[in-house]
């Protein structure tokens, strides 16, 4: 395998054998394969990529697709029924929550065992330990058991060690939706750093947005098989449309209201659509000759950076139309003493075409990578127009003529 090849997967294939009783199993065993009493499952199928050093891959999927599979072929901790993976370099993995820890020991006894497992030797655990229990931030509980500990400090503490050893490649399964809001800002700015450093990095999760933000590359996998993969904006656009498609609700609108994040340091608290001056969730709009205002009120943690407040407007087949952001705009909100504030964003003169309309409004880090929160349809907005024009927008034109003849070059 090349060297500049971190990770090569060829045809892989993991089957397991469902048996519906335990007799079953002991029957199997008996004949030794001149019969079945199993049905035979497959969690992935014919999967090959290679992922060169430094590169990011993101995978995505629904539950069921195959990705922690995939992960846990690729870390060794699974052997693949056929084909073949091959890894160059050390490898640091988050996969499920709590593996690799002693629930006995403490947190500083797991600290000496995972890295040591990760090739650190003794003295190099001594010189990183005060920067891991920092950045794990779990104070005092550090001489205590782990199995006392809260799936967050669980979290805090794998993923702090995992990307202290200077992994060559860095493998994490969704383990970051489990920490906090601030621990999870903070986690993706390590994750920057490891990339910077020319880390290949494996990255599962289900949001789309942090999939295209942090990846060079993104592999769609579905029911086991690989769907697509290539550039993380054109496999997000598809998967996307996958999803509307599948999973829209009867009449093609989607559901309305909040979607609160289970963690986080920063909230949206209120939301509000109007046309021209008039409020609601559900409005109409004269094509190029009224105004659209979407106003978001936030409340963030004030020791953290002022946060960024996006918008998406999605079509009703779930195109995305448009979006904006105060950082893309380069916008600083204010905020009061206790990081609350109002941002409201206005679109004059709307030029978009016949048709229905859904708002999206996301509040994210000050970088513009982690999502603290979001109401992906706050409203929907249903377009009319007196012209005959086709499409989805109007864009603005004029119209030059003369007479006579036109002179190609």
């Amino acid at each position: 395998m090349s060297s500049d090849i971190a990770i090569r997967a060829d045809q892989l294939c993991k089957r397991y054998q469902l048996f519906d009783r335990p007799l079953d199993r002991l029957k199997q065993m008996l004949v030794r394969g001149r019969r079945r009493y199993y049905r035979e499952f497959t969690a992935l199928e014919n999967v090959s990529f290679e992922l060169r050093r430094g590169e990011v891959l993101g995978l995505i999927g629904r539950n069921g697709a195959g990705k922690s599979t995939l992960l846990q072929l690729i870390c060794g901790t699974l052997n693949p029924t056929s084909g073949q993976v091959a890894v160059q370099g050390r490898v640091a993995a988050l996969l499920e929550l709590g593996a690799g820890f002693n629930p006995e020991f403490s947190g500083r006894e797991n600290i000496y065992l995972n890295a040591s497992v990760l090739g650190l030797s003794k003295a190099e655990i001594d010189a990183r330990y005060a920067s891991i229990v920092d950045f794990a931030g779990i104070g005092d509980f550090i001489e205590q058991p782990v199995k006392t500990y809260s799936s967050g400090m669980y979290v805090r503490l794998a993923f702090s060690i995992a990307t202290s050893v200077d992994p060559d490649i860095l493998i994490i399964d969704e383990a970051l939706s489990v920490g906090d809001g601030a621990f999870a800002r903070k986690s993706f700015d390590r994750i920057m750093q490891l990339k910077a450093k020319g880390a290949t990095i494996l990255f599962c999760s289900h949001s789309i947005y942090q999939i295209e933000a942090l990846c060079t590359r993104a592999l769609w996998l579905d029911k086991g098989t690989v769907q697509m993969m290539g550039e993380p904006s054109a496999v997000a656009a598809r998967y996307q449309n996958f999803l509307d498609m599948d999973a829209a609700p009867a009449g093609g609108q989607p559901e309305l209201g909040h979607i609160p994040s289970p963690t986080g340091t920063a909230r949206i608290l209120a939301t509000q659509l109007s046309v021209d001056g008039n409020s609601g969730a559900s409005l109409s709009v004269r094509s190029r000759e009224q105004s659209v205002a979407i106003a978001v009120g936030f409340s963030s943690d004030p020791d953290l950076p002022t946060p960024v407040v996006g918008l998406m407007v999605h079509s009703a087949d779930g195109r995305v139309i448009a979006s904006s952001s105060t950082q893309a705009d380069g916008v600083l909100l204010e905020r009061d003493s206790a990081g609350r504030g109002v941002a409201t964003i206005e679109f004059p003169n709307v030029p978009l075409l016949k048709g229905e309309y859904y708002i999206g409004v996301y509040l994210l880090s000050e970088d513009g990578i982690h999502v603290y929160d979001g109401a992906p349809n706050i409203g929907n907005l249903h377009f009319s127009q007196a012209s005959l024009e086709q499409g989805v927008v109007s864009l603005n034109h004029s119209w030059m003529y003369h007479q006579g003849t036109l002179h190609a070059n």
